[in-house]
């Protein structure tokens, strides 16, 4: 994949490029001088569509052509539109560390017949290779979980690199079968009419407690009262 570039003069205001349709980014590397440049933004987004952050990309138009990564993209939260762009810049006979992102392929029988869940345990693969041989993707079979015990190994995984050095275990769990709990069973409330007629019965003798006679010597007010009347 090529995409045209441009060395950017940073007199200009990102703001301004922007309005032109142009991407303002950056090209650098182990043995590249950081090197601001632009691109035309349509052309970087559907480059970048197809090739994600672990496809070698050529650059042109530096005067000599450049192979690099797309190492980061900016982009507006609110409209999505890339903001910047970083590339890094790769020398030649050097290594590069990429996560491969993995898809996964084909029908499980353990999900369509058994009522299984297929989780998706990692969604990429961490690689050392070089260049050259780094794929776009890893595709996953998930047609080999057949029961509900099967799973499937990072040294399961068909068209990783031979050169490449992956960094997790071999052992680690690519994608494997669930099953679906039940939900248990709540048990009903208990009656509760016997705590509520304790619960009156406590308030009616409060009631009765603050109409009781006052204390000896003193007649209640109310008779006090009609005495009086």
């Amino acid at each position: 994949m090529e995409l045209a570039v441009t060395k950017r003069d940073t007199a200009i205001k990102p703001k301004a490029l922007r309005e032109k349709g142009l991407l303002p980014a950056v090209l650098y590397g182990r043995a590249q001088e950081a090197t601001p440049i632009t691109i035309e933004r349509k052309a970087f987004d559907k480059l970048f569509h197809q090739a994600g952050e672990s496809t070698v990309i050529t650059l042109s138009g530096l005067g000599e052509e450049k192979d690099a990564l797309i190492h980061e993209v900016t982009v507006d939260a609110v409209t999505g539109i890339s903001l910047h762009a970083d590339f890094y810049a790769i020398a030649k006979g050097q290594t590069v560390t990429v996560s491969i992102p993995l898809e996964f392929d084909g029908e499980s029988a353990a999900v369509r017949d058994l009522g299984g869940i297929l989780v998706k345990v990692i969604h990429e693969l961490e690689i050392e290779c070089q260049p050259k041989d780094l794929p776009h993707a890893i595709h996953v079979d998930i047609s080999k979980l057949a029961t509900l015990e099967d799973q499937i190994h990072v040294k399961d995984l068909v068209g990783v690199p031979a050169s490449a050095k992956v960094t997790l275990d071999p052992e680690e769990v690519v994608a494997m079968i669930d099953v679906a709990k039940e939900e248990p069973i709540e048990e009903a409330p208990a009656d509760l009419s016997a705590i509520e007629i304790s619960e009156d019965r406590g308030k009616k003798e409060e009631e009765g407690a603050e109409g009781a006679a006052a204390p000896a010597g003193e007649a209640p007010k109310a008779a006090a009262k009609e005495k009086k009347e």
